[in-house]
């Protein structure tokens, strides 16, 4: 017979310090846990008797419930004595708490994210969250032009609430772990096409941008199928069923010209948009460094003429040697190295170097600020290509075009894997082709 117990599993605890309670499988030397949805504090919990203290606000409640599930869960054990493993068992003892709803599953997962400091990733998996929200919610008798600005406006009111400090991502979480209006049931091939319509129609999303949202949900059904909240006969993604396609899309970087009528920009000195034109042009000498990880270069990361750094999205490491234009732009700003906290540009000087959520949000501001002089900038040297951050890294792929060794670039554009960079660089190599064009049509 398996043995059965509750307990606290604190390898998962939140930051306001509360953990989930769990059904503890034990059997055959395996154990599975089966979460029951209550979290308690470490202060709050006996883990000899396997019960709440009285500390705890509802106490008398929560133990008489965990005694009810302790006695379900046993009662199965008993009737399935020998005959299943502890898999089997929690399979069957999940059903007790009741399945977790989609959204609950998935605000688990985005706190997880949270709590890892991958700030990115949770909060573009909420912005799904809440689109997915809008279409469950929609009335299709409403008409478009009213469904679209209703659903500007309640994300205008959500900013707006974040910006004042009176609403942020754990209250968003929160708000989800108790939104039972989708199950996983419900999610099969004809809700995703309906959803696809619903980003195309009244979200006006791109088709890289749809197929992010169905990488989440598949993420999401595969996490709920490991932990048995619903069977894999209900994955919508499996076989003839729906398939997600991303597509690929053409990178346009700067040439040598374009280049070139950047770097002879004359702006005010300290001016927004000064330091914009400064940041790109570092972000181009450094092999297209992404912009986030400029904001937060430090002048602890130059060594020997070196710069010396990890970057953010990968945790890959590498060292450059500063390029005689790089280095002309940085001396501007050493005279202001202690003011500006470490960093060499000003944007984080107001921040604590070890609150990573703050350095997230501002290096985030930084960039949309950067976004809006790029173009401005783009005028002045009547450059018609859309001007952004990250069409630096585009901008060194295009220059480098043939001429260096793919193994090198690899190493350049800090990719794990070098097909990759082949790919990548197969966005700016047209020799081949052009030749081939040539040899047909000008016979």
């Amino acid at each position: 017979m398996a043995a059965i117990k509750i307990v606290r599993r604190k390898n998962k605890q939140r930051k306001d310090g509360t953990a989930p309670l769990a059904l503890r499988i034990s059997q055959d030397y395996k154990t599975n846990y089966c979460f029951i949805g209550q979290y308690v504090l470490e202060k709050d919990w006996d883990e000899e008797k396997c019960r709440v203290k009285r500390s705890h606000p509802n106490s008398k409640k929560l133990n008489n419930y965990l005694l009810k599930k302790m006695t379900e869960a046993n009662d199965i054990s008993f009737d399935v004595y020998n005959r299943i493993s502890s898999k089997e068992l929690k399979k069957k003892v999940v059903g007790l708490g009741g399945q977790k709803s989609f959204f609950a599953v998935a605000a688990e997962r985005i706190e997880n994210k949270y709590n890892q400091n991958i700030f990115s990733v949770a909060k573009s998996e909420l912005s799904i969250l809440y689109n997915i929200e809008e279409f469950v919610n929609l009335k299709s008798s409403s008409k478009k032009t009213d469904v679209i600005n209703a659903i500007k406006n309640r994300r205008k009111e959500r900013i707006s609430k974040g910006r004042k400090h009176e609403f942020n991502l754990l209250n968003a979480v929160e708000y989800f772990e108790k939104n039972k209006t989708l199950n996983f049931q419900d999610i099969d091939e004809t809700f995703i096409k309906k959803y696809k319509s619903f980003c195309t129609i009244y979200l006006k999303q791109k088709t890289r941008t749809i197929s992010n949202q169905l990488i989440f949900i598949r993420t999401l059904f595969n996490i709920a199928i490991k932990e048995n909240n619903i069977g894999a006969k209900f994955y919508p993604f499996a076989n003839e069923k729906e398939k997600i396609r991303i597509g690929s899309s053409n990178k346009i970087g700067l040439t040598i010209e374009e280049i070139e009528r950047i770097e002879t920009l004359n702006f005010e000195k300290l001016s927004s948009i000064w330091h914009t034109h400064n940041v790109w042009l570092i972000a181009f000498y450094f092999a297209g460094i992404r912009i986030s990880d400029i904001v937060q270069l430090k002048w602890s990361d130059f060594k020997n003429n070196r710069l010396f750094y990890v970057m953010n999205k990968n945790e890959k490491p590498i060292s450059l040697k500063i390029p005689d234009k790089a280095a002309v732009i940085l001396e501007n700003y050493k005279e202001n190295r202690k003011q500006n906290n470490g960093y060499v540009f000003p944007f984080l000087q107001n921040t604590d170097s070890n609150n990573t959520e703050d350095i997230f949000i501002k290096t985030r501001n930084a960039t949309k600020l950067f976004n809006k002089y790029l173009k401005r900038i783009a005028l002045q040297c009547n450059i018609k290509k859309n001007l952004t951050n990250h069409i630096a890294r585009h901008s060194f792929g295009n220059i480098a075009g043939d001429r260096i060794h793919p193994l090198m670039l690899q190493k350049l554009y800090r990719h794990s894997d070098l097909k990759t960079t082949l790919n990548y660089q197969a966005n700016f190599i047209h020799k081949e082709a052009d030749e081939a064009l040539d040899s047909v049509i000008n016979f």
